[in-house]
């Protein structure tokens, strides 16, 4: 039986969308093929039908789970509380509980170093997205100009999460979560005198 371009256009989707959580959850390396279509709903067959590798998948995965994020920035409001709001959620424990439903940066950003070209690719386009919608917040006049304090920022964001995720002492965790807030608040409002 043939199917459409809408079935195999959602079929797709569908892959991508539980790959992104599996790989958040048991990283790229951790989650085979035979994983990663089970939590579709697919057999192993229908992977090659949708992807050329593994590493396509990947990346479509990344853009994907960036695209969400950029999503929620945008449904903060459009100013520095929007951004500061962001940050608090970023920094929640929540979001440090549940990695599969979080950040792909947070969860995967070391794997995604070692991954091919077209992962980081997609990586950078979806993390610059991101960036720039930050940057136009803090400097409507001229983004660019906020670009690295931006993506600074950001590492702090990820750096944070990624701390407090590994800690066993829950109340240090929280601790560190309220202070990286502190910091990334911190690094996005210091003028540029230097």
């Amino acid at each position: 039986m043939r199917y459409g371009k809408e079935h195999k256009e959602a079929t797709r989707r569908r892959i991508i969308e539980a790959s992104g959580r599996r790989f958040k959850q048991d990283g790229i390396d951790g989650a085979g093929v035979a994983t990663l279509m089970k939590d579709a709903g697919l057999t192993n067959g229908a992977f090659y039908t949708h992807f050329a590798s593994k590493d396509e998948l990947v990346a479509a995965a990344v853009t994907e789970q960036l695209a969400q994020q950029r999503t929620q920035l945008r449904e903060q409001a459009p100013d520095r509380a929007g951004i500061e709001q962001f940050i608090r959620d970023y920094l929640s424990p929540g979001h440090r509980d549940a990695p599969e439903q979080g950040c792909p940066s947070a969860a995967l950003l070391d794997e995604i170093a070692r991954c091919d070209d077209t992962v980081k690719q997609a990586y950078t386009d979806g993390l610059l997205d991101i960036a720039d919608d930050i940057a136009a917040r803090l400097a409507p006049d001229d983004p660019h100009s906020a670009r690295v304090k931006t993506l600074n920022a950001f590492a702090t964001l990820i750096g944070t999460l990624q701390l407090a995720r590994t800690l066993a002492d829950r109340e240090l965790s929280d601790a560190i979560l309220e202070q990286g807030v502190r910091n990334a608040l911190a690094a996005l409002t210091q003028t540029d005198s230097n």
